[in-house]
């Protein structure tokens, strides 16, 4: 099942031009409000300057990286959660998603229109998150009133849910949103079942003028300060400069652009790899003459599962799995002279795959 980031924040602050940086997809990017009236849904590749690596060494027929998948998810304004706007839409699909770039203008531009007439990051973010808080606290309602009915059989798990279900509800309407409780695990496992929209992991994307890049500006430094207790990496764009690096035909005229605005990178390279990170994955590689490719897995996977994102049959018939370290694989060159150096190791099914691994399972079906 495909793992999904929805790109969310209020109409006109640049998610669908941020999403078209993206993924090139071409989404609707308008000057009004709701131009996304469906989630267009994107496959985005994520740099990997080590599977770069690999195939210069290995010289495969094939480079094949490992992907994400991206939602430019239609805007919320307030009111979302009564219905109001496309509210009851955004919601629905925010929920699907496994975690959240929340995309924040911090521009200013007379001939962009702002749905409350005025550039307020702080306010926005606001906006944005009472809206899920209050959709939150009625999901938990609903939930609250079922549990009371099952706890009066007085069976002890029935009994601590009502009691988990009282203090989420009393955290969220205290304004703190559902990733920031602490939960125990039946709590955590409560809260996942729920789908709680709050709950998902965030990552913060202020939108900035050309030439707030590299030091923001006062809108950013403002939103900073705002957001410096929740845990949440801020990254700062301008989805218009990243819309237009997308056009260039190629990589090195790419960065021959990235390089005249005094950058290092495009800054989807770092929305991208927070993202990945952002929803618990890693990277491992598997790497022979006919292809060189990264394979993506949630954090913790362990040997079997990581083979069965090849196919089903290795892991239905795993048996064990030869593993490289990406750094020893580079420092020999290759999977026979690490074996010769005793850099191959041999793994069971216990074996939980690390970030970067070079594997090669063995399987019988």
């Amino acid at each position: 099942m495909p793992l999904y980031c929805g790109i969310v924040g209020l109409p006109n602050v640049g998610k669908s031009t941020l999403f078209n940086a993206l993924t090139n997809a071409n989404a609707l990017a308008a000057n009004y409000p709701f131009a996304t009236k469906e989630p267009n849904v994107g496959v985005i590749t994520v740099p990997d300057e080590r599977l770069n690596k690999l195939a210069e060494i290995v010289n495969p027929q094939k480079v094949q990286p490992t992907t994400v998948e991206i939602v430019d998810i239609a805007g919320l304004i307030k009111g979302a959660s009564k219905g109001e706007g496309l509210g009851n839409q955004f919601l629905a699909n925010i929920r699907e998603v496994d975690a959240i770039a929340h995309v924040v203008r911090c521009f200013d531009n007379d001939n962009v229109i702002h749905v409350d007439g005025s550039i307020d990051p702080v306010r926005d973010k606001e906006i944005i998150d009472t809206e899920l808080i209050f959709k939150d606290i009625e999901t938990i309602e609903k939930r609250l009133e079922k549990l009371k009915k099952q706890a009066k059989t007085g069976k002890p798990q029935d009994v601590k849910l009502v009691e988990i279900a009282e203090d989420v509800l009393s955290k969220l309407e205290q304004g703190i949103s559902a990733r920031a409780i602490e939960l125990d695990d039946d709590g955590k496992a409560f809260i996942k079942e729920l789908m709680l929209l709050t709950a998902k992991p965030i990552l913060y994307v202020c939108n900035v003028d050309e030439n707030s890049v590299k030091e923001g500006n006062a809108h950013t430094k403002r939103f900073q300060e705002c957001v410096k207790d929740e845990n949440a990496q801020v990254i700062l764009i301008s989805a218009a400069i990243e819309e237009e690096i997308a056009k260039l035909d190629n990589y090195e005229e790419k960065m021959e652009f990235v390089t005249e605005m005094g950058l290092s990178e495009p800054g989807v390279n770092r929305i991208i790899l927070s993202s990945y990170k952002l929803l618990d994955l890693i990277t491992y590689f598997t790497a022979g003459e006919k292809e060189v490719r990264a394979w993506t897995v949630k954090v913790g996977s362990k040997a079997p599962a990581a083979a069965g994102v090849i196919h089903t049959d290795f892991e239905k018939g795993f048996i064990r799995a030869e593993v490289i370290k990406y750094e020893d694989f580079v420092e020999h060159g290759s999977e026979s002279k690490c074996k010769d150096v005793g850099k191959l190791s041999v793994e069971g099914k216990e074996y939980v795959v690390n970030d970067g691994d070079i594997m090669h399972f063995r399987f019988n079906v």
